[in-house]
């Protein structure tokens, strides 16, 4: 197996970072942070070429940004729609 490149690394930062903050809302609203976040992972990686380094460093910042509103301790809840729930 090769070594992870430097995005690759942040990639897989950023998405353990989302796991972390699942785990920190009430539990009877993780697993559909849970789906969000893998659903979200899921489709932002298929949406782009893995060649398309400055988009995928867009994709991060973006997400990034997202994952810092949702570890917000007053945020208790997020919204499945039926695309993820049929996912």
């Amino acid at each position: 197996m090769s070594v992870p490149s430097g995005l690759q690394r942040e990639v897989l930062a950023l998405y353990r970072r989302a796991l972390r903050m699942v785990r920190t809302k009430p539990p009877h609203t993780q697993d559909k942070f849970s789906l969000f976040v893998r659903y979200m992972f899921h489709v932002q990686a298929s949406a782009v070429s893995p060649r398309k380094v400055s988009a995928i460093e867009h994709l991060l910042r973006r997400t990034r940004r997202q994952i810092e509103l949702y570890e917000n301790p007053s945020i208790r809840d997020c919204h499945i729609s039926q695309d993820m729930r049929d996912w």
